[in-house]
């Protein structure tokens, strides 16, 4: 084995180098700003590099794993590893923090504070997709929370202190329930405390401990990837936030929640995944349709945008609770494709609003012409929102409908029923996206105006734009490179279930 430690310089990289960052001089906006992307870029570089080199892709265990005894006391080890499961977001994790901090060049205002946090929620992202600790994997999770409560409240709109408030209780609140289940977890059963994800997965508990724990660990991961009712701090943090900020919030935030809820809920807790994933599914499909028609009447344009990735997070949960092997990887391809796709979204209506400082819809109108570049990829983005074939968004769809359909675990007239919903979700969200780009981009309002003259995208939007377009594609063409990574640890997740 190869025993560098590739993920605990990942980990630990990021926050260290940007500590650095307030050695800097007070005014040097360039030299900050173009450090951080060298800082994420080399971290970008490592993780690719111990990826290719060190990690076998048709074995479904931990690899790469790091043991280190940290506090003798307590028994709690620094304990990292990877697997088909998490080898996804983590490389998202870099593509987009890489990108969006090459998108926040608008940022004059304590730009160094700025890096500092966008590398810090870097470092605890990557940690959290990368525990094999459940309690490291709380300390990640916690890490997250307080650089985005800055940037929000720091970097946000007009509203942006009422909706740092909203997401700091929503969030912490729930880590409330994520610390006691960790606990629970953790001290059942025997003196010490046993902490590591495998033991804890090959360990049986009593059916109602389970559902106490189950439930206790759903609250806090439903809250995080929003699962309907819960689901209401996110339209306000993105409609506040700046967009390189929204952009690590719709690519990879989202994705913590529907990755905790595979990583423990489906792994460590199989039986109360089985009694509760009926429920669950109803509620993806109720999910998917409230988004899509609660979207359609946002002014907002941000505020549209989220609603939309609330929808795209139902189809999340339902491949996920439809215990099937296809569901689980089209879930595992959406939370890929998604990442991509809103994180794209959002950098885009945070560029047009750069030209035109408008957020609704109703005031906007007839932007492409002046703007053709940036209609353009905006179009083809939503598109690929809306599942158009040859997109990402089309194949993770088609395999969660597949996986529902050939799922063992439900009766045809209950799978029929959540098809049908799930058919109608998919007509719904056209309906919202080609609105939106009707509003923004078509029509005669700005010439209206008196030396309406805006510019176009620069290059360093069109190539945001483009190097987040081709994996879009890339996924939509070649779907098989994600699933080679994540189809024998779903047969493994699975066989608990069989």
């Amino acid at each position: 084995m190869n025993f560098f430690p590739w993920l605990t310089i990942v980990v630990v990289f990021p926050i260290s180098a940007g500590s650095l960052i307030f050695l800097f001089p007070h005014r040097g906006n360039k030299v900050i700003r173009w450090y951080t992307i060298l800082i994420c870029l080399m971290n970008l570089l490592i993780t690719t590099y111990a990826f290719c080199y060190h990690f076998q892709l048709d074995d479904p265990l931990i690899q790469l794993t790091e043991n280190y005894k940290w506090i003798q006391f307590f028994d709690f080890y620094w304990r990292f590893g990877i697997d088909g499961l998490s080898i996804g977001p983590i490389l998202l994790t870099g593509f987009i923090t890489t990108l969006a901090t090459l998108g926040a060049q608008p940022v004059t205002r304590e730009s160094r504070l700025f890096h500092f946090l966008m590398l810090a929620m870097y470092s605890g992202q990557i940690g959290s997709f990368s525990s094999q600790d459940i309690l490291l994997f709380f300390i990640m999770w916690e890490l997250e929370l307080i650089p985005v409560y800055l940037l929000l409240s720091m970097w946000g709109g007009k509203k942006r202190l009422y909706s740092a408030t909203k997401f700091i209780l929503y969030t912490a609140g729930s880590s409330i329930f994520l610390l006691m289940g960790v606990l629970g977890i953790g001290l059942y059963g025997s003196n010490e405390p046993t902490l590591n994800f495998e033991t804890s997965a090959n360990q049986s508990y009593p059916v109602a401990l389970e559902i106490i724990f189950y439930i206790g660990f759903l609250i806090a991961f439903a809250v995080k990837s929003p699962i309907i009712p819960l689901h209401t701090w996110l339209p306000d943090t993105h409609g506040e936030a700046h967009y390189s900020t929204c952009m690590l919030l719709a690519g990879i935030l989202l994705k913590m929640g529907a990755y905790g809820l595979v990583r423990i809920n489906m792994e460590v807790l199989p039986h109360a995944h089985s009694l509760f994933s009926p429920w669950l599914i109803l509620l993806g499909a109720i999910q998917i349709i409230y988004a899509a028609s609660t979207s359609l009447g946002q002014r907002n344009l941000k505020k549209r945008i989220a609603y939309s990735s609330v929808s795209h997070m139902g189809f999340i949960i339902i491949g996920i609770c439809s215990i099937s092997d296809m569901g689980l990887n089209g879930a595992i391809l959406q939370i890929i494709s998604h990442g991509f796709i809103g994180a794209a979204l959002f950098f885009l209506a945070g560029t047009s609003y750069d030209r035109i400082r408008l957020y609704y819809l109703d005031e906007m109108g007839g932007m492409a012409i002046p703007m053709p570049k940036i209609f353009t990829v905006f179009s083809i983005l939503s598109m690929a929102s809306l599942a158009l074939p040859g997109m990402s968004g089309f194949v993770a769809e088609l395999i969660v409908f597949f996986g529902i359909i050939t799922s063992q675990k439900y009766l045809l007239m209950t799978k029929i029923l959540i098809t049908f919903v799930m058919a109608i979700g998919m007509i719904l969200t056209p309906i919202y996206s080609l609105s939106m780009l009707r509003q923004m981009f078509y029509g005669y309002k700005f010439f209206n105006k008196p030396n309406s003259f805006f510019f176009d995208s620069g290059p360093r939007e069109l190539f945001i734009s483009i190097s987040i377009l081709i994996p879009v594609i890339g996924i939509g063409i070649y779907p098989d490179f994600i699933f080679s990574l994540s189809v024998d640890k779903v047969e493994a997740i699975l066989s608990n279930f069989l």
